[in-house]
């Protein structure tokens, strides 16, 4: 759909950043963790971005906007995710507003490009 390279856009290299930050700070989380609150976490945060790759690839804008609100999606489900692990105290509080005011930045930086897209 579009002739950029996803690597070019905005949006995606902050979430590729999310999804960094995400998977080293996970590395702290106790093995418990590994197959729940880890494996959901690293999943809905990589799929803020592989669903904007895969949009930026699709045939028509319609499908590029489906593709930025199931990324959108991922935002909010990501969102859930990090205060659940500040509640249980897994990351303190300075790591998960970093990490969510991240998360915010790209779900209205997502929310930009839909606009655009649907103009």
């Amino acid at each position: 759909m579009n002739d950029n390279k996803f690597e070019e856009l905005k949006v995606w290299r902050v979430a590729h950043e999310l999804v960094l930050e995400i998977y080293k700070i996970t590395k702290e989380f106790p093995k418990e963790e590994k197959y729940s609150l880890i494996d959901q976490i690293k999943r809905s945060s990589s799929s803020v971005a592989a669903n904007i790759v895969e949009g930026n690839e699709r045939k028509t804008r319609n499908e590029y906007v489906q593709f930025l609100f199931q990324a959108k999606g991922s935002c909010a489900e990501t969102k859930y995710h990090l205060l659940l692990s500040r509640d249980l105290g897994y990351i303190d509080g300075d790591n998960y507003t970093k990490l969510n005011l991240k998360v915010v930045e790209v779900s209205k930086m997502l929310t930009s490009l839909i606009r655009y897209l649907k103009q």
